[in-house]
């Protein structure tokens, strides 16, 4: 497989990241870790229940939601009335990878030990109730299909864990990380059920609970944890598994390039960040084994992505057909997803090169607010400015420093910080980190 290219940003540029990043530091440390939540409106009992009502009985509950869709369009604080501040374990995943790849690039001990701070907090914080390690949402999610309760499984987040265990791992060697991510692994692939299509085919169930599946970037995170742990610990049969997930969504991506949201012929919209998760999955599949097959569908996908899914100004575009009335123009997490998928493709396809230095002009120009955190969307008439931290303050944080990192990357062609060269050596440090002091032993 050839090298990827090296990343190259303009240095002003990048100078203008690492000022963000280094505001954005001082705020998190100011702010704490917990936030309210783009769901906080619909957490609560009142706001649950009319969220369920909505999908039970749409015309019905569509009043019911009414004052809640109203008020985050023009009053977006009072979430604070419908529920309260919560930490999120993918947000802290998200932290712990920025800290690391801080760590990684600087050779400092103060980002080292706040990496390690998140993940000493995601291992008080894994689902309760589950023999091996997983991590899901701090709160009952109302969904079409019932109501998750709060601390179910989700694939959709234990993955993002998993590579924050293995970025410290990547930098300290130690074990104890190691043995948290081969946790996680087998919770992958023993707990989160498959649905049979075919010999090769298999779609990934949501949660432990889902034997329907179906979602098609449940099945692309599952794919890459199983990929990366079938490399990492020499397991073949998660090889396996994790092949079955990627001919589902190979075979979900659409003739225009593009993924529906899930295939099951209902939930057949496709946004922003969605497709980013489907997107970066296969990217990092590729980066790991080589994968003829994810390549070409990256091919088609990125065609479409950067037709269809950025206005008129190159920014990113929620949706490339809303299935339903939005109250925002732009989104905070579209802004982090794209970076994140730009970074890892940076000098394949040069419009979405083009694309993602548009991106990040905009976000760095009118994102930024003066206490170092970003806003959370742009909406119709003015901002929302409340930070969260999963919606989507720590996946621009994670972005931001992906990008520093990788742009300063030396040698070129080590494949990123899960590639397949970050399996078998850590970066080159000036120090043993695992000799600093604080430093697990």
């Amino acid at each position: 497989m050839p090298s990827p290219p090296a990343v190259r940003f303009d240095p002003h540029v990048l100078g203008q990241v690492d000022s963000a990043i280094a505001d954005f530091v001082t705020w998190l440390g100011e702010f704490g870790e917990t936030s309210y939540d783009h769901q906080s409106y619909y957490a609560g009992p009142i706001g649950g229940a009319a969220k369920a009502l909505y999908y039970r009985r749409p015309l019905l509950g569509l009043v019911a939601v009414a004052p809640m869709v109203f008020s985050e369009a023009v009053f977006p604080a009072a979430r604070q009335l419908f529920w309260h501040k919560q930490r999120f374990p993918i947000a802290d995943a998200h932290y712990a990878m920025g800290f690391a790849m801080l760590a990684g690039r600087v050779d400092e001990v103060v980002p080292y030990r706040k990496a390690v701070g998140f993940l000493e907090v995601l291992e008080q914080t894994r689902c309760p109730g589950f023999a091996r390690h997983c991590w899901g949402y701090p709160f009952d999610w109302v969904t079409r299909n019932g109501v998750m309760p709060a601390n179910t499984p989700l694939i959709t987040s234990t993955p993002y864990c998993y590579e924050a265990f293995a970025a410290v791992h990547a930098l300290d060697r130690d074990k104890r990380w190691l043995d948290v991510m081969q946790s996680a692994a087998e919770h992958a692939f023993t707990d989160i059920k498959d649905r049979i299509l075919s010999e090769s085919v298999a779609t990934a169930g949501y949660n432990p609970a889902d034997t329907e599946g179906g979602v098609i970037n449940a099945s692309a995170y599952r794919a890459f944890l199983l990929t990366h742990a079938s490399v990492q610990f020499s397991r073949p049969d998660y090889r396996r598994a994790a092949e079955r997930n990627i001919a589902f969504v190979l075979q979900s991506q659409q003739s225009d390039g593009s993924w529906f949201y899930a295939a099951d012929g209902v939930r057949n919209f496709v946004d922003h960040f969605h497709t980013c998760f489907v997107m970066k999955a296969l990217a990092k599949i590729d980066a790991l084994v080589g994968h003829a097959g994810c390549r070409k569908a990256i091919d088609d996908g990125v065609g479409y992505y950067v037709r269809h899914l950025f206005d008129e100004k190159g920014l990113p575009r929620p949706f490339a057909s809303a299935p339903r009335l939005t109250v925002y123009r732009h989104e905070l997490y579209d802004y982090a997803e794209c970076i994140n998928l730009g970074v890892l493709l940076r000098g394949r396809y040069p419009e979405l090169d083009s694309r993602v230095d548009a991106t990040l002009t905009d976000l760095l120009a009118r994102w930024r607010k003066r206490d170092g955190s970003f806003r959370s969307r742009e909406l119709r008439f003015g901002w929302d400015g409340v930070p969260m931290h999963r919606w989507a303050q720590s996946q621009l944080f994670r972005s931001l420093c992906f990008l520093g990192a990788e742009a300063r990357r030396q040698p070129p062609d080590s494949g990123g910080p899960f590639g397949a060269a970050s399996l078998d050596a850590s970066r080159e440090r000036k120090a043993d980190v695992a000799a600093l002091p604080g430093a697990s032993p």
